[in-house]
């Protein structure tokens, strides 16, 4: 099984979602920024680093949000969520395609990662 850490990154009533390049797995669907930990990462040194890596953002991880366990046909992740939100510098466009911050309101408006699925339901 593969560790996966995402951020549900808030800004007051919006939180921020990012879709998928055409060059990966799931392309151009909507996800929370985020992905896989290294060997010797703690989850939320892993989420920091992805932050600044994909966005170029630095991040203040909070408490987890919630945890999922997800099987694609090409993997098995297990998927922590952390509250967070940004300590430093803005969102740029690195690996994702497009970047949005959405209302609970505003989610079926978009395509998401299965994974992404019942999180998405416990924020409506």
């Amino acid at each position: 099984m593969t560790e996966v850490v995402a951020a549900l990154i808030w800004d007051n009533d919006k939180f921020m979602i990012c879709q998928r390049p055409v060059s990966k797995a799931r392309p151009l669907l909507w996800e929370f920024v985020g992905g896989k930990v290294e060997p010797g990462e703690t989850k939320e040194q892993a989420l920091i680093r992805e932050c600044k890596e994909e966005l170029d953002i630095v991040l203040e991880v909070g408490e987890v949000f919630t945890e999922v366990i997800h099987e694609y046909p090409d993997i098995t992740i297990r998927l922590t969520v952390f509250n967070a939100k940004i300590a430093e510098g803005a969102p740029k466009l690195i690996e994702h395609n497009d970047l949005k911050w959405i209302t609970p309101d505003e989610i079926t408006q978009y395509e998401f990662c299965p994974a992404d699925v019942g999180i998405l339901k416990m924020l409506m």
